[in-house]
């Protein structure tokens, strides 16, 4: 999959979201909103993190999880979301997904402004890890 914005795109997101096998990879990129699909192995995250300027919407198409969402790193709530759960996370809080299965968990992402560079792609959650590093520093 390659990123096909911000051209016009039309796909079977459910069926994207399923063959992904990279950590994360951007579909659709556009001036205002990005579409990633994701792939998170049993026993991994995303990893705590808070998007100051922009909502986040996702939908897992696979798999087991814990959501953690918050006004800060500390202060979370939790709940178990599985196969169809959609998940909103405002502006501003703190969220986390965990992979409580024994499956690898599937799910997409929708970002509104866009969050990371057109073209993204992290094979795995080191990646992802790293790249966010160099991006702080």
């Amino acid at each position: 999959m390659q990123d096909n914005g911000p051209n016009p795109f039309v796909l079977n997101i459910e069926e994207a979201t399923l063959e992904n096998e990279n950590f994360r990879t951007t579909a659709w990129t556009g001036s205002y909103l990005q579409m990633t699909l994701m792939t998170i192995q049993p026993g991994s995250e995303i990893g705590l993190e808070v998007h100051d300027d922009h909502d986040q919407f996702l939908r897992i198409e696979q798999g087991m999880a814990r959501v953690e969402m918050g006004p800060t790193e500390t202060d979370l709530q939790t709940w178990d979301a599985a196969d169809d759960f959609a998940i909103f996370v405002p502006a501003g809080s703190w969220h986390n997904i965990i992979n409580t299965g024994s499956d690898a968990l599937k799910l997409y992402s929708i970002y509104a402004a866009p969050e990371h560079a057109r073209g993204t792609v992290h094979v795995t959650k080191a990646d992802a890890d790293a790249a966010e590093a160099e991006h702080h520093q």
